[in-house]
């Protein structure tokens, strides 16, 4: 087997088995860009080929400027969401599915019509006649290392940017009324509030990272495609969850999202 191949199979080994370890084996570790992406792409066809369904969108990591310096991050990067992993809101889910339970609430798009590659590179104007409906979601993330402080970039990619699952709200068309960067998100654990945030914290406006992953696709030879969805990353200061939590997270005009920890 050649190296992505073994570093796929031990991330997927840890996600099957819930457990962690303390670092990548150094003769697994990603070199560069090319082969964490790489290793990605192959630890998404172990994960599909054991669970079942499909890749449905992105999810991109790293926009907000608390989670880049948890993960020792200058820049996003992406993962893949995958359909065995989508739990529409109100969801329930059993806490021992996860390693960790970090909670991210986050603004999210459905891609309405293909994104070609182009020269000139997509910025939050020219990508939003792309966004078909805009959804409040949380993602969970989940790690296999044994702390945040075990991250780079190149790790991060390789296990599929530690997406755990995906919780989408109703998705609608007011986000067209609506100012994305100044909208406020708040983050409810038994019913207190104890995040608040707004859409700048997600690269200055949560289409400009979408943007940013329509300019990054083509240098892995992806593009954004009709109906896949993307969720654009934290906008408050992430919860850690416990059994029992329950969750919500209020975007206000956009609608909100609901799960519980069993």
């Amino acid at each position: 087997m050649d190296s992505p191949s073994l570093t796929a199979d031990f991330f997927a080994e840890l996600r099957a088995a819930r457990r962690t370890e303390d670092n990548i084996p150094t003769e697994l570790r990603p070199q560069d860009m090319a082969s964490a992406y790489a290793i990605q792409e192959a630890l998404v066809a172990r994960l599909l080929a054991r669970h079942g369904g499909q890749a449905i969108g992105y999810k991109i990591a790293c926009t907000n400027p608390s989670a880049q310096k948890l993960l020792n991050m200058h820049a996003p990067v992406y993962g893949r969401l995958l359909s065995a992993f989508v739990y529409p809101s109100p969801a329930r889910l059993r806490a021992s599915d996860f390693t960790i339970r970090c909670i991210e609430a986050e603004f999210a798009f459905e891609i309405a019509r293909d994104v070609p590659a182009a020269d000139i590179p997509y910025t939050t104007e020219t990508i939003a006649v792309y966004v078909g409906r805009a959804l409040p979601a949380i993602e969970i993330v989940d790690h296999r290392l044994a702390d945040w402080s075990r991250f780079d970039a190149l790790s991060l990619i390789a296990d599929n940017a530690i997406h755990g699952a995906w919780i989408p709200g109703a998705a609608g068309d007011a986000w067209q009324t609506l100012d994305l960067a100044t909208h406020t998100v708040r983050l409810l654990v038994n019913h207190t509030v104890i995040r608040t945030g707004r859409g700048d914290a997600v690269l200055g406006h949560p289409l400009h990272a979408l943007a940013w992953l329509a300019n990054e696709l083509p240098k892995q030879g992806r593009a954004l495609q009709a109906g896949e969805f993307v969720t654009t990353g934290v906008c408050t200061d992430i919860y850690l969850a416990q059994t029992g939590d329950v969750i919500q997270a209020d975007f206000g005009a956009l609608g909100g999202v609901e799960l519980v920890f069993d």
